[in-house]
């Protein structure tokens, strides 16, 4: 088994407090040694994993050329997604400092206990799920509201989503459609006062791959997109700024002979009363009076089929492997009693939850394999003249 994420050294959790300590403020620790610095922009770049930036860096000449001169400082330029490596784990660990054990949001969509019913904690929110009592930890915003301005800049959809008010609260939030009108108002943000934290969300990478792949011409049009932000950027913003780029997890190619409705195999799913995850990290739930035996012979079941290809961990090894961190009691319940990690190019799929359709998808992530979990940390150097900031 791979080792857990590097909660609390070298994690994608550890950002934004890093950020914030960086920043002069008090109660945060510069866990990443970030160096020190008035202004701050964070990019967040959805589904770039490093060994993908690597590859196609060709694409990339103005990130490629930072990767290359990236010397300064001893903060480490590779981190480690939450786990699972999904959107909505990671990005509740960046904004809450907090490890997935903690902050409850431990997958795509999970059991909730209250309802016994799967719900979605991204795009979907379920409508009996209030995410301020689901995800109760303070955001580090919050934390910063009366010391340093803070500010989003996202797509208008996600202003006021469940999402957001789950694991991103506690900002202005500035929306903007186009990539060029985000980095326009990024830079705007961080000119507004003498000291700010901006965080700048990209989420049209992470859209190419699962439509197309992340080795297709549409995934590396995206990629030339964001080098040419990221220049733009670094051009406008002002010179005091320390600039940083990331992503909340990585991504691999599944091919279709791959992608495998589990649900067909009855010893797949005898005694599992509710599925959830997605289809490289499965929860499987099983009923409330299933046996000790049930379980052994289900995972047995799953490493007989599938032993090569995937992990299988019972909710207990999962913890104690220390996965999603130190796990309070009420987010216990909502891992699965047997997880199901993908190991190689497969995903696994269970047609009686979700439609046919899911099963398009061809770029994905939520193991916890290389590709999927180490994504870069890259300080980009500002080229811009420093403008008079405006007073508040």
């Amino acid at each position: 088994m791979p080792a857990a994420p590097a909660y609390g050294k070298s994690s994608i959790g550890d950002v934004f407090g890093s950020a914030a300590a960086a920043l002069g403020a008090t109660g945060f620790s510069n866990v990443l040694n970030l160096p020190a610095a008035p202004r701050i922009c964070i990019v967040l770049v959805d589904g770039l994993g490093k060994a993908l930036l690597k590859q196609r860096s060709a694409h990339a000449p103005f990130l490629r050329s930072v990767m290359a001169n990236d010397s300064q400082g001893d903060h480490p330029r590779t981190l480690h997604a939450a786990f699972p490596s999904t959107t909505a784990t990671s990005l509740t660990s960046l904004g809450t400092g907090a490890v997935p054990g903690q902050h409850g949001m431990v997958g795509y969509d999970v059991l909730d206990p209250r309802q016994d019913k799967v719900v979605n904690l991204l795009g979907n929110w379920d409508g009996g799920v209030d995410p301020l009592k689901w995800q109760t930890c303070p955001t580090v915003f919050e934390r910063l509201a009366d010391t340093v301005p803070t500010t989003t800049v996202s797509l208008p959809q996600f202003a006021n989503s469940a999402m957001t008010r789950a694991a991103l609260r506690g900002s202005e939030f500035r929306p903007a459609v186009s990539v060029h009108a985000r980095v326009e108002q990024a830079v705007a943000a961080l000119g507004a006062s003498p000291t700010s934290l901006v965080y700048l969300y990209w989420s049209e990478l992470d859209k190419a791959g699962h439509s197309h792949g992340s080795d297709s011409a549409q995934w590396e049009r995206q990629l030339e997109e964001l080098d040419a932000g990221m220049k733009r950027l670094a051009a406008t913003a002002p010179s005091n700024t320390l600039i940083l780029l990331t992503a909340d997890h990585g991504m691999v190619d599944i091919p279709r002979s791959a992608r495998i409705d589990f649900s067909v195999f009855p010893e797949l799913i005898a005694g599992v009363r509710h599925t959830g995850g997605e289809p490289r990290m499965v929860h499987l739930y099983l009923e409330p009076d299933a046996s000790a035996s049930t379980r052994a012979d289900l995972m047995s079941a799953w490493l007989e089929r599938f032993g090569k290809k995937a992990w299988v961990l019972s909710r207990e090894q999962a913890i104690a492997a220390g996965y999603f961190g130190e796990v309070s009691e009420s987010v216990r319940p909502r891992i699965g009693d047997v997880l199901i990690l993908a190991r190689e190019s497969v995903a696994f799929y269970d047609l009686r939850r979700v439609r046919a359709q899911a099963m398009d998808v061809v770029g994905q992530h939520g193991s916890i394999t290389k590709a999927e979990r180490e994504v870069p940390l890259l300080r980009i150097p500002v080229t811009a003249k420093s403008p008079k900031a405006k007073r508040r």
